[in-house]
C-alpha cells in the first residue's frame, strides 16, 4: 500500500472552508423549509439535512485523506478512529434544534485533529454569512480577516449558561448580564472572541463535534476554555462526551464559572477540582 502524503494544517484548513462553504449552500436549501425531521434515541432532534450535508462531508473529506480518522455526530461511532494520529471530527449542523425552528445562529463545525490536539478548525453560520477559521499557531479569522475581540462598554460581563448555572452565580453575588441562548454551542463560544459574549459555559455531555473547531478558535483568540472539573480539554478519546466546560476572556471570571458548574453538574469519580490549571493550548 503506498505511503499517504503528509498534509499541513494549512492545507487543510483549505480543504475544510471550501467543504463547510459547499455544506453550507447545501444546508441553506433546507432552511425555513418543510423539512423531515425526528428524534434520536438520546432525545435529540435531527432532520435529512443533518444527515444529507454528513454523508457529502463524509465522501469530500475523506476522498481528500483516506488515511484520516472520522468522528461525527451522524455516523455510528468506528472504534478504528482511535488507532489514527489525525483525523477529521465534524458537527454538519450544530444548533439542529435552532436549524428546524428558523433560528439562523446555526453552523457547520470541521476540525482537524493531530494527537488530541485541533490543528485546524471552521465554525460556518451560513444564514448570517459568518465563517470563523482558525490553524495552530496562525491565528483565527473570520470571513478571511484577523479576528479581533471588540470591547463592549456595559453594566457587567455577558454571560450565557443553563438556569441552574445563572442561580449559582446569582447566589454568589456575580454581577454579571445575562447572555443570549443560542441553539449552536459553538457558535456561542466564538462570540466571545468577537467580543459580543465575554464567557460561556456548557453543561456536562458536550460532545467532541460541538467544540472542536471553536476550541482551537478560541485558543488563537487567547480565550481560556477548559473542563471545569479536568482542565485541558482532549479530543478523539474512546469517551466523546465531556465534562461540564467553561470559557473565559476576563480570566477573573474563570474561578467563579468552574467553581459554579462544579456547584451544579459535580466532577467524574477520581477527578479533582483544581488540581490542574492546564488550559487549552
Amino acid at each position: 500500500m503506498p505511503t499517504q502524503p503528509a498534509f499541513s494544517p494549512d492545507a487543510d484548513l483549505e480543504l475544510l472552508r471550501s467543504a463547510a462553504v459547499a455544506a453550507g449552500i447545501m444546508a441553506l436549501g433546507y432552511f425555513r423549509r418543510d423539512l423531515k425531521t425526528w428524534t434520536k434515541e438520546n432525545a435529540s432532534p435531527v432532520s435529512e439535512a443533518d444527515i444529507l450535508i454528513d454523508d457529502f462531508l463524509a465522501d469530500t473529506l475523506l476522498a481528500a485523506r483516506p488515511d484520516y480518522g472520522w468522528l461525527s455526530e451522524e455516523h455510528e461511532d468506528n472504534p478504528d478512529r482511535l488507532q489514527h494520529r489525525k483525523l477529521f471530527i465534524v458537527d454538519p449542523i450544530d444548533g439542529t434544534r435552532g436549524f428546524i425552528r428558523g433560528d439562523d445562529s446555526w453552523t457547520i463545525c470541521l476540525a482537524t485533529i493531530e494527537d488530541g490536539r485541533p490543528m485546524a478548525g471552521v465554525v460556518y453560520a451560513p444564514a448570517r454569512d459568518e465563517l470563523y477559521d482558525a490553524v495552530r499557531g496562525g491565528g483565527a479569522r473570520l470571513n478571511g480577516k484577523p479576528l479581533r475581540r471588540r470591547e463592549h462598554k456595559g453594566p457587567g460581563p455577558i454571560i450565557p449558561a443553563p438556569g441552574a448555572v445563572h442561580r449559582e452565580l446569582a447566589a454568589v453575588g456575580l454581577d454579571y448580564v445575562r447572555g443570549p441562548a443560542l441553539p449552536s454551542l459553538a457558535y456561542r463560544l466564538v462570540q466571545i472572541a468577537t467580543g459580543v459574549l465575554d464567557a460561556s459555559v456548557a453543561r456536562r455531555g458536550a460532545q467532541d463535534w460541538d467544540i472542536a473547531a471553536a476550541a482551537l478558535i478560541l485558543s488563537e483568540c487567547g480565550i481560556n476554555f477548559e473542563d471545569a472539573c479536568l482542565g485541558q480539554i482532549i479530543f478523539n478519546r474512546a469517551e466523546t462526551r465531556h465534562g461540564a466546560l467553561a470559557a473565559t476572556h476576563d480570566k477573573s471570571l474563570r474561578g467563579v464559572l468552574n467553581q459554579a458548574l462544579i456547584t451544579v453538574y459535580g466532577c467524574p469519580d477520581g477527578a479533582r477540582p483544581g488540581e490542574t490549571e492546564a488550559s487549552q493550548e
